[in-house]
């Protein structure tokens, strides 16, 4: 009896040592939950700071795409595709990214997604820069076109002005040379004649037998006319004023008029000073009264004369 109460510590030494490893047991659980929890929480912090700054980048990839598109350079077909496509993912990443909770998987390919919108983003850019450089350079090329066609035009106005000017100097000049070249009378003087049975011509002063009359005259020095066969156009005005013509009679320009003759001949011009004797017929008796005989050569009045019959 009395060797019994020497073995009840060796039992509460065991159940110390139970309670010890249980003990040892639920801190190390309690350390295991502890990190684990701390590592889901980094995790969760990680997950949200990348999300945040995936956002915020394609916030910035979003303004850098406006910033281009708001110079108004004009797009092809093939940018506006471009520009539509990089709209549209940053919309679609953008809902993404809104989502709640991202698995690992979920950011890795969004971190990836970003990654790519970031090189077409970039490469979208330099598109648009080069395009508007070219857009630049054309627009350089085409003011130096406008500036040089208006200065080209500013010479033909100015070239066509002096040929305007030359040319009406020219005719100006060539109207001088032909007046100057226009053959003039010398002296000049008319006789009427009656014709003898015999066929001999008598000068005469009345009008009863008068049946033609002679035109003399001498042509004025001119060394600017052409030394040649020049045709002479005659009119005859009656002393009532009018003009006497024949039946075939037609019409020849002077002094810049259409006028009709009453007799057309030709006289060969050697500016020696010579005489020339037209004779006309009166197709009609001739009246009493002065006869006004004017004559034209080379577009221009010759000079006139006159006879009075009585």
């Amino acid at each position: 009896m009395e060797n019994q109460p020497e073995k009840t510590p060796k039992k509460n030494s065991n159940v110390i040592y139970f309670l010890i490893v249980v003990i040892l047991a639920l801190l190390g659980t309690d350390v295991y939950l502890y990190m684990k929890k701390n590592t889901s929480d980094e995790k969760i912090v990680y997950q949200n700071d990348e999300k945040t700054r995936l956002q915020t980048e394609l916030d910035s990839l979003e303004a850098q795409v406006e910033q281009v598109n708001a110079g108004k350079t004009k797009l092809s077909a093939e940018m506006r595709a471009k520009n539509d496509s990089l709209q549209s993912k940053i919309k679609v990443l953008r809902s993404e990214l809104a989502k709640g909770k991202l698995t690992a998987a979920e950011l890795g390919k969004a971190q990836e997604d970003v990654k790519q919108l970031r090189y077409f983003v970039t490469k979208y850019t330099a598109d648009i820069e080069e395009l508007k450089k070219q857009n630049a350079n054309l627009t350089t090329e085409r003011d130096t076109l406008k500036t040089n066609l208006t200065a080209v035009s500013e010479k033909a106005n100015t070239l066509t002005q002096e040929a305007t000017t030359l040319q009406k100097q020219n005719q100006d000049l060539s109207t001088k040379v032909q007046i100057a070249s226009a053959l003039k009378i010398g002296n000049a003087n008319v006789v009427a004649y009656k014709i003898k049975n015999s066929g001999k011509e008598v000068d005469v002063s009345r009008a009863g037998p008068a049946k033609k009359i002679k035109i003399n005259f001498t042509i004025a020095s001119n060394a600017v006319a052409e030394k040649a066969a020049h045709d002479i156009f005659v009119r005859v005005i009656d002393p009532t004023g009018n003009l006497i013509t024949s039946g075939n009679s037609s019409t020849f320009t002077a002094d810049g008029q259409d006028l009709q003759y009453t007799y057309k001949t030709s006289i060969d011009f050697k500016d020696d000073g010579s005489g020339y004797t037209i004779d006309w017929v009166n197709p009609s008796p001739f009246q009493k009264g002065t006869y006004t005989v004017l004559l034209y050569a080379d577009g221009y009045t010759m000079g006139k004369t006159s006879i009075t019959l009585k």
